[in-house]
């Protein structure tokens, strides 16, 4: 199926041909659809603490802060913001004035990148923004979100000031920030230039790491028919995996405890409490259940079985009231041995309509995650991912139909075999940032 040349493709992005032709398989065979027992709720799956227990696992978390463990947050930050600005791009087509249009040209003064914008009007303020400022380009995390007194910052800055909140252990800040490769040098002169400036603000050190997603975690495409797709130049066509991919870089990490967040849900200060407190409290959980785990292991009684599902790595996930936001929830699935675990799936997961209509939840990706077993050593995450949990989605390339091949989320097929608490957070430490009308939201404001 491959010629000489295909194998240097192959070769050259670290892709084996067994995996290449399994991803093809893939393609033909589709992927088994799940034993979805019900939607996790409260009761049944979903923690919903008191304010004595939050008060408890916030006190957890610090006391474990104190012990000086190593703390990071990663916050995966890759590809361009495009997507922001799609109604803004069709504007400079087509020049019409649709609601949301309006809405922009009226209230653009009120972004904290409007004072860039000057006195300019309507189409040419458009231009100016998405091509002299490139915001059509850049990475969400570079655009400026907030607007304060001494400047407006970005979600990249906002994700220093919120770690240091949190995940601040004897004073240091460990943040990691997943990024595109042409990317990579942009968030380095950002944060470069910023890093001192916070450090002196917050009196703490930032120690700021970057990965790339790797090129082994491509996938092929393939025509309709599952065969291969080709390009003009009768190349092979690979695909980023998706997020899932990152599972990769999130292995290469060293630390304790280790909190996911996306890149575009951050608030400025004035709102901040809420997301700190229900930070302190995730982790809280995470410390106090992964003690029990340590003391367990240590039965001399536990069988073989028994050990082997407690020795996975842990993630304590805040999910918050299903308002009729898109995007995965939690769910109660049945496993191959018979065992019920908990899952976080997307609805392209979902066959039945009536499961999700029962959905109570939903994902803000909002995880705290422990890595490490309960000799200190760290757990190699890609053995602990459900290869059978991919996504099918149909694309097209130079106007030729093919198929994308998802692989398993980060937090949903890739983190399938680890042991998985759900909480319930308040909606308010949920801000993500769509589209740019999403920044003149009072949260945002």
């Amino acid at each position: 199926m491959f010629t000489p040349s295909d194998l240097a493709q192959l070769e050259a992005r670290g892709i084996s041909v067994e995996k290449a032709e399994k991803q093809l398989q893939s393609f033909a065979t589709g992927f088994p659809e799940l034993d979805i027992v019900s939607a996790a709720s409260v009761g049944n799956g979903v923690l919903n603490p008191t304010e004595a227990d939050i008060d408890m696992y916030v006190k957890a978390w610090q006391d474990y802060l104190d012990e000086g463990h190593t703390v990071l947050k990663f916050v995966p930050a890759s590809g361009a913001a495009s997507r922001m600005f799609k109604d803004l791009f069709e504007y400079l087509e087509t020049g019409e004035k649709t609601n949301f249009i309006e809405k922009f040209l009226i209230e653009k003064d009120h972004f904290a990148f409007g004072p860039q914008l000057g006195g300019l009007d309507q189409q040419v303020a458009v231009q100016h923004l998405l091509k002299d400022m490139n915001y059509g380009n850049l990475p969400k995390g570079l655009l400026l979100f907030h607007s304060y007194e001494d400047g407006p910052r970005t979600p990249a800055v906002e994700h220093l000031v919120e770690g240091a909140m949190y995940a601040a252990s004897k004073g240091e800040v460990n943040i990691h920030f997943t990024v595109s490769h042409e990317h990579l040098p942009l968030f380095q002169a950002h944060l470069a230039a910023n890093q001192a400036i916070y450090e002196d603000k917050l009196g703490v050190k930032f120690h700021i790491s970057y990965s790339e997603q790797k090129p082994s975690t491509d996938t092929l495409a393939a025509n309709p028919d599952g065969t291969p797709f080709r390009t003009a130049d009768n190349k092979l066509l690979f695909r980023p995996g998706g997020h899932g991919a990152l599972i990769e870089n999130l292995n290469e990490q060293d630390a304790d405890i280790i909190f996911i967040k996306n890149i575009d849900n951050v608030v400025p200060d004035r709102l901040k409490g809420d997301t700190v407190r229900y930070k302190q409290l995730l982790a809280g959980v995470l410390v106090t259940e992964q003690k029990k785990i340590f003391e367990k292991l240590k039965d001399p009684n536990l069988t073989d079985e028994e050990k082997a599902k407690l020795q996975r790595p842990l993630r304590v996930c805040g999910v918050v009231k299903n308002t009729g936001e898109p995007g995965g929830g939690p769910f109660l699935v049945r496993e191959e041995d018979g065992s019920i675990s908990c899952q976080i799936l997307e609805s392209s997961q979902i066959s039945d309509p009536a499961l999700m209509q029962q959905a109570t939840h939903f994902n803000p990706v909002d995880l705290v995650c422990a890595t490490r077993n309960a000799e200190g050593k760290p757990y190699y995450l890609p053995d602990f991912v459900d290869e059978k949990t991919g996504f099918i989605s149909h694309k097209s390339k130079d106007g030729k139909e093919l198929l994308a091949l998802e692989l398993p989320g980060l937090w949903n097929g890739a983190m399938s075999r680890w042991n998985t608490i759900f909480v319930e957070v308040p909606v308010s430490t949920f801000n993500p940032v769509k589209t740019v009308n999403d920044l003149l939201r009072p949260e945002h404001q």
